[in-house]
């Protein structure tokens, strides 16, 4: 038996090592690698670590054959998604139709998008370091040039990054760290600081048996390794249909209107409506929402029982409603100011009226000056009941009510005594 293994294993190690050989000749023997390895030696390393240089996957496979000299680099062609897809297929196709695609769509879609320094979209020092991800057109990679930031593949490789494309490095909880953190979606911070993760840590540590479970990102959103994640309650944390109960609906109502899909004189549908279903934003119907919910509750029963899982996730539905009623409460308080003429419409605004979707830019000038009262709503919207209903959602309860409940419990006082003091002021 031992002899039969020691013969097993050193079969196996002359097999890694007459890999390793060839690619480490293939590797002398290409122009590109001989070239880079003195212009861009990290990348280089990085792609003779990776299984794509023992399968002959070489930089012209993804780069193209163009470029022959350091005259003509421009010539490169930078990869997307789609050359990604022609050896993995699957995962594309799932890519394809889940939240992550929509990434681009999802932060043009944002009306704060198009009063934002280029670097910050473009440039990919901002929102578009993250939402860079998702299918473009060849008339985006295009816009994109033109503006002098050249398109560059950023989606596959936000979890895999270049060049070694390591599933084991997508598959960690800190390759989400990068974009799921920060003012308005914390998700790291809430979930490293929970049990959840908490007892990854501690696994990694070896403080944990190996097959303890310790759930992370991928293990609820992407189970089995799919790529087609996507929340029941979406990113605004708005769905339709509107629920049965009469306050909620209202409340809901108001909501929709402070992001712009409803028009808040006449209660009608807006152009932006049509954006934000172009963007998967929200769960438009209750079949879509309930299939979202019912996959979930499949992973939260691989480790709790079914009914602790819809009991927990019921209980986030419910403080939803009451989060939705704070918000509410002070939205309406903002637009009767500026349905009092106290606080004048910018001029990029579609109605007089809060908009949350504008977050806390004033668009320049004057004119477009925005509120501090408008300013502290926003951040009521967009930190604080994210932190509520997200923070409750993934299990963390400091999160839940300090970071979140009690501050827009603090947000609408502020916004009561500022109202008062601005009518006051006014009417003198």
């Amino acid at each position: 038996m031992r002899n039969g293994m020691r013969r097993f294993s050193s079969v196996a190690l002359s097999v890694v090592v007459v890999v390793v050989m060839v690619s480490a000749v293939y590797a002398q023997d290409d122009p590109c690698v001989s070239c880079h390895q003195g212009l861009t030696p990290g990348k280089v390393n990085d792609w003779k670590l990776s299984k794509h240089s023992g399968v002959n996957v070489t930089c012209s496979v993804c780069h193209g054959d163009k470029h022959k000299t350091d005259k003509d680099a421009a010539r490169a062609e930078m990869p997307d998604e789609r050359v990604c897809g022609n050896c993995h297929r699957k995962q594309f196709n799932e890519f394809a139709k889940g939240k992550h695609n929509f990434g681009w769509i999802a932060m043009n879609a944002l009306p704060v998008t198009h009063v934002e320094p280029d670097e910050l979209i473009e440039g990919g020092r901002g929102c578009g370091g993250c939402h860079s991800m998702g299918i473009k057109t060849e008339a985006q990679k295009k816009e994109q040039r033109d503006k002098g930031y050249r398109y560059q593949m950023n989606s596959c490789d936000e979890c895999h990054t270049r060049h070694t494309f390591s599933k084991k490095e997508a598959a960690d909880p800190r390759a989400c760290q990068q974009c799921h953190m920060g003012y308005d979606h914390p998700q790291w911070e809430m979930w490293s600081s929970n049990k959840h993760g908490s007892r990854w840590f501690a696994r990694q540590a070896g403080n944990l048996p190996e097959g303890a479970s310790a759930p992370k990102c991928q293990d609820c959103h992407m189970p089995d390794g799919s790529h087609e994640n996507r929340t029941a309650w979406g990113f605004l944390g708005v769905r339709l249909p509107l629920p049965d109960d009469p306050q909620w609906k209202a409340d809901r109502v108001t909501i929709l209107k402070a992001l712009g899909v409803l028009n808040p004189e006449t209660g009608e549908p807006t152009a932006r409506l049509e954006a934000v279903k172009s963007a998967d934003m929200v769960r438009l119907t209750e079949e879509a929402w309930r299939t979202e919910r019912e996959k979930m509750i499949k992973v939260c029963s691989t480790c709790h029982s079914e009914r602790y899982a819809r009991e927990q996730l019921n209980m986030g539905d419910t403080m939803m409603m009451k989060a939705d009623r704070l918000l509410a409460d002070a939205i309406d308080i903002v637009a009767g100011l500026y349905k009092d003429g106290i606080i004048k419409k910018p001029e990029h605004y579609a109605f007089a009226y809060p908009d949350l979707l504008y977050f806390m830019h004033t668009g320049g000038g004057d004119i477009n000056k925005l509120s501090y009262i408008d300013q502290v709503l926003c951040q009521m919207y967009m930190k604080h009941r994210m932190r509520t209903y997200q923070a409750f959602f993934h299990v963390n309860p400091d999160y839940a009510y300090w970071y979140g409940w009690e501050m827009m419990v603090k947000d609408l006082g502020e916004i009561k005594e500022l109202a008062a003091t601005m009518r006051a002021t006014h009417q003198k």
